[in-house]
């Protein structure tokens, strides 16, 4: 990402503040994808897929619509975080046996867990048309992007059992 400044921790307020007044969980889970997919221009694909039986199930995106709207636990890269329950970086999806591709144009995927204590709820998974788009700074912002995303979901204990 050269001579692009992204105020992240201004990106994570907005984001946190609009989230904390929202009462409804697809709502809540709009509101991320569609934040996100504004508020950093690296992030071309913005998707949510909650845990649904053994299978992640897509819910609300932004970007073009996905072959993968459901995605067995440990296939391809969002199977493998759920599965392991942690975040992934891919820097080069065509060097990753695990992509499942959805366009020709994603260079690089993150995917972070959405995380009640030990639980997997669903994942925030991202693309970007740009080779080695995220950092440090990418997974710290969607990881509290999660946690927070989490309490609200397992307030109105979604997805139902």
């Amino acid at each position: 990402m050269s001579g692009l400044f992204i105020d992240y921790a201004q990106a994570r307020d907005r984001i946190l503040a609009a989230l904390g007044s929202e009462n409804d969980a697809n709502a809540a889970m709009q509101l991320v994808v569609s934040e996100l997919a504004r508020l950093i221009p690296h992030y071309d694909w913005v998707g949510i897929y909650m845990l649904v039986g053994d299978t992640l199930v897509l819910g609300p995106y932004r970007g073009e619509p996905s072959p993968h709207a459901r995605i067995p636990i440990g296939e391809g890269i969002c199977g493998a975080a759920a599965s392991a329950k942690k975040t992934i970086i891919v820097p080069d999806v065509n060097a990753d046996p695990r992509y499942l591709a959805c366009s020709i144009k994603t260079k690089s995927e993150l995917v972070v867990p959405i995380m009640d204590g030990p639980v997997c709820l669903g994942e925030i998974d991202i693309d970007s048309f740009t080779p080695d788009a995220f950092s440090e700074l990418d997974q710290g912002l969607v990881e509290q992007i999660a946690a927070v995303l989490a309490q609200k979901l397992d307030r109105w204990k979604y997805p139902p059992k």
